[in-house]
């Protein structure tokens, strides 16, 4: 007859105690190996870097006079070159995960939003009539810091038109053809126009097609028809950009925002 064996919690805690672990989630990290840290592939960022390069070339061969950029080996280095120099020297590169991507691609990913929003600037200031200097950066964007990364809801730029109504912008970049805002995006426009009557203007970059879009974060209706579930996204709920949204062709002449009809 076989003793009946009583395995208890105290066991549990005695066997990990054996093993070298003070705590559970050592003995997680260290059978999912998740306490190794992938080391960065500096030659292929190397490459991102010049397919960046080369994302600015293009889009700035097609673009009208008015918004292109004079010096883009200026701009190279400004945006692209010292923004990477201050994460690599920030020791941050090797942190940067996101739904299992490497390091480098969630590198990529981010540095293009970044540096596609640069370049635009200046189409900014023809749009909203205001001089570069007045467009304040207001967004939680810090090379230095990882937790940057985790997607806060709040808006990049504030704008103040003719001295006086401030806006919000909020500015994206689409490259598949798919082009969503997140809800999370919504819910901060509409709480931030509750509490100091400030709209929030999305202003999407569909570089696929060559299009760009503007509407108002903060008029977004809960029962709004373009609200959808994007499986590609792990099942988030994101406001779909209904094609009448896009109202100016990014090789045109940027649009005025006094003549945009948000109705």
């Amino acid at each position: 007859m076989t003793r009946k064996i009583t395995i208890t919690s105290e066991y549990f805690r005695q066997y990990r105690q054996k093993l070298g672990f003070a705590n559970q989630s050592d003995v997680k990290n260290f059978f999912g190996a998740k306490d190794i840290i992938p080391t960065v592939d500096f030659n292929y960022i190397k490459l991102l870097n010049k397919r960046l390069y080369n994302i600015i070339d293009r889009i700035n061969a097609v673009v009208v006079k008015e918004i292109k950029t004079e010096d883009l080996k200026y701009f190279k280095k400004e945006h692209i070159d010292r923004s990477f120099s201050i994460m690599k020297k920030s020791g941050i590169l090797s942190t940067l995960t996101n739904q299992g991507r490497r390091p480098e691609q969630v590198y990529f990913s981010w540095m293009r939003g970044l540096v596609i929003s640069s370049y635009f600037l200046k189409a900014l200031s023809l749009i909203f009539a205001v001089d570069i200097s007045k467009i304040n950066l207001i967004g939680d964007d810090d090379l230095k810091k990882a937790d940057i990364f985790k997607r806060t809801p709040k808006a990049d730029l504030e704008i103040k038109l003719n001295g006086k109504e401030k806006v919000r912008i909020e500015m994206q970049a689409g490259f598949t053809g798919i082009n969503d805002i997140k809800q999370h995006k919504v819910l901060e426009a509409k709480r931030v126009f509750l509490d100091s009557g400030k709209h929030t203007i999305a202003i999407h970059f569909d570089l696929y097609n060559g299009q760009v879009a503007f509407l108002k974060l903060n008029e977004i209706e809960d029962n709004n028809v373009n609200w959808i579930t994007r499986q590609q996204m792990e099942g988030q709920t994101v406001f779909n950009i209904d094609q009448n949204y896009f109202i100016w062709k990014i090789t045109d002449h940027p649009i005025e925002y006094k003549k945009i009809n948000f109705n």
